[in-house]
């Protein structure tokens, strides 16, 4: 399952147009076909498959129009055994039509007298599955769902890492022997446990497995849509000479497809607009991020009315604050008041982070920006609006920035809604993960940079940075510290 073919060529650009383009394609593809006459196990041919369409889906819309039409009848038309074995391959994990005329095409050559790989049969045979699980950390930052599919007497696992922070979207899919999963859910037991998380295990039915697994694709499939660039850079990285993201998540789609339909429709994406996932794409492009103009947040929705004193105390709210790009996730579990003002929310998020209120702020809802008066006079009063009118129901979300030049952007989620205790001083913490950065260290990525510099005792800027946050020893920067404690006498000092 290691090797990969070679995807160059395999495109509707110009130069793959026409009759000399076809052949250069086919040419390439009947070359990664002789690849495929030396394994044995339908796995990596179905692997080598997914890869070559995968490859061309990311370059255009009518990359499946110009394999059904195009590609295919000329792969047949070579009548030889290398485009059989490729026809088998795409066929194999294509849905839809370009599966359909793959499979046929191969059929027809078979027909025709044109011997069939080793792995022919074996590609063909029934596929079961068991051992379906999802895999919870106690932090409610990740998800692992994990199962096992067999065929023919062989057996593979799959295992998807779920990004909960990141709309539940999958960050990786990786395939495994499947005498192998129970080694690898343990070492993740152990892993966990070392940095004191737990983890707890649920059975899901065949169905929910699926559901869920299609979701996470699904989210996925967003965040990478319309970025092509970044999506055909994983091809090209291949030092590893591993199978990239989009070709395991088509092979998975295949595998999913064996297991009974789920009774209900696929959840909706959390962030669908725009100005959400457009962020933290560019991110990945442009080191410092990426700011919303005000003009670019304009609200879509009437301010709800303010609570009335009639309508009696209000709830609390229990929100989540997660401070976007950073892996492992930094985050605060709060609850405050239902009527908190944006302008103490603002101080109530700077004390949970440790940030020092030094730098604008600013709230970006669907009812338009908020923020205080020294900011760009296109933002509205913070200090007028409350944190129920901007975030109304429970999963509602809006998104707060501090620094506009450093860019800390966070996302904050309404988890719950919740009855006041009377014994409780609000606002309080009660969750939370990781250290904040430490301020004006250059946002995300200057971050990241600055963990490097102090991992390395060598580096010429180590002992500059040691000045700089006021420590002797780079042990007495702990970011992986989280002190709830403290974090709550931060809040209480709140007046």
């Amino acid at each position: 399952m290691s090797r990969v073919p070679d995807t160059q060529g395999t495109c509707d650009c110009p130069a793959c147009s026409g009759a000399d383009g076809l052949g250069m394609v086919v040419g390439e593809l009947t070359t990664n076909g002789e690849l495929l006459l030396t394994i044995d196990d339908p796995m990596e041919a179905e692997v080598l498959g997914a890869t070559l369409v995968s490859a061309s889906d990311l370059i255009g819309e009518d990359a499946e129009e110009a394999f059904t039409q195009g590609l295919v009848p000329a792969l047949e038309s070579t009548g030889a055994v290398e485009a059989l074995a490729t026809l088998l391959a795409i066929g194999s994990v294509s849905p839809g039509r370009l599966g359909a005329a793959a499979n046929d095409a191969a059929d027809r050559l078979a027909e025709a007298g044109i011997t069939r790989p080793v792995w022919a049969d074996e590609l063909q045979a029934p596929v079961t599955a068991d051992g379906f699980q999802r895999l919870d950390d106690d932090q409610e930052t990740a998800s692992i769902l994990v199962c096992s599919f067999h065929r023919a007497g062989r057996g593979h696992a799959v295992i998807i890492n779920v990004d909960r922070n990141d709309c539940g979207a999958a960050a990786d899919v990786l395939f495994l022997d499947a005498d192998k999963l129970p080694e690898a859910v343990e070492t993740l037991h152990a892993a966990a446990s070392s940095e004191g998380v737990r983890i707890r295990a649920e059975n899901l039915s065949p169905e929910e497995f699926r559901w869920q697994a299609e979701n996470a694709l699904a989210a996925r499939a967003v965040h990478d849509a319309g970025d092509v660039a970044l999506n055909l850079a994983e091809f090209l990285d291949d030092e590893d000479d591993s199978p990239a993201y989009p070709a395991l998540a088509m092979l998975l789609r295949a595998r999913l497809a064996t297991l009974p339909e789920p009774g209900r429709p696929p959840a909706p994406h959390p962030t669908d607009d725009e100005d959400d996932i457009g962020p933290d794409l560019t991110r990945l492009l442009i080191p410092g991020g990426f700011e919303l103009a005000p003009s670019d947040v304009a609200p879509s929705a009437a301010l709800p009315a303010k609570r009335k004193k009639a309508a009696g105390p209000a709830p609390v709210y229990q929100i989540k604050v997660v401070l976007r790009g950073t892996k492992p996730p930094i985050w605060r579990r709060l609850e405050v008041p239902a009527d908190i003002r944006l302008d103490r929310l603002h101080t109530v998020i700077q004390a949970a982070f440790g940030w020092y209120d030094t730098h604008l702020h600013v709230f970006e809802t669907q009812y338009g920006s908020f923020s205080s008066p020294d900011a760009d006079p296109g933002y509205r009063a913070e200090a007028a609006v409350t944190l129920e009118q901007v975030v109304p129901t429970a999963n509602d979300k809006i998104f707060y920035t501090y620094d506009f030049g450093d860019s800390w952007e966070h996302d904050i989620l309404l988890e719950k809604v919740l009855s006041p205790d009377p014994t409780v001083r609000y606002p309080r913490c009660t969750g939370g993960r990781r250290a904040a950065p430490p301020e004006d260290c250059g946002g995300i990525w200057g971050y990241a940079e600055l963990l490097q510099v102090l991992k390395d005792p060598d580096h010429p800027e180590h002992d500059e940075k040691l000045e700089w946050l006021g420590v002797d020893n780079a042990v007495e920067f702990a970011p992986e510290r989280f002190d709830t404690v403290a974090v709550n006498q931060a809040l209480s000092a709140i007046p």
